[in-house]
């Protein structure tokens, strides 16, 4: 016997886009932006927030993705990695991100964007160690982070002006 479930009306407001949708209860957040947006940015990496390639920010927040509901982030706006760019130009940690080498294979890399926002948000001038702490819920296993803390300092002093 095959059980109904029940769908969930949310409005969640994604990259200053609402969107009003019935979900199942049980969608997590990650499916809902990919799947029912088609914003592929986001990545799905281990499921169990430890990797933080799903990492998105809502209301600010870095928050993994992959084990918030959708119905959780009801009423919330919710940045992703594809609301970084604005009017075709790139963010500045975007355009850091790709002058520095702060990427290998890429997969990480939209979570720790948005991580790095987070963190420049709090700290627009951060130090390596702040860095280092503003960005571990994140893992790289390509890159060694080396490149990675130089493109979030690039990034701080060309937001800084």
């Amino acid at each position: 016997m095959s059980e109904v479930i029940e769908k969930v009306s949310i409005r969640i407001t994604i990259n200053g886009q609402s969107y009003r949708r019935k979900v199942e209860p049980r969608l997590l957040l990650v499916q809902f932006i990919r799947e029912e947006l088609g914003l592929t940015g986001t990545h799905v990496g281990c499921d169990v927030t430890y990797c933080g390639a799903c990492t998105v920010l809502v209301d600010d927040k870095p928050t993994k993705s992959c084990t918030l509901l959708a119905v959780q982030a009801d009423g919330c706006e919710i940045l992703t990695v594809e609301g970084l760019e604005q009017d075709g130009e790139l963010h500045p940690l975007q355009k850091a991100f790709s002058e520095n080498h702060g990427l290998q294979c890429g997969y990480c890399t939209p979570g720790m964007l948005m991580s790095s926002m987070a963190l420049l948000a709090e700290k627009p001038d951060p130090s390596p160690a702040e860095i280092r702490k503003g960005i571990s819920g994140n893992l790289c296993r390509c890159t060694g982070y080396n490149n990675i803390i130089k493109s979030i300092q690039a990034a701080a002093r060309e937001m800084a002006g």
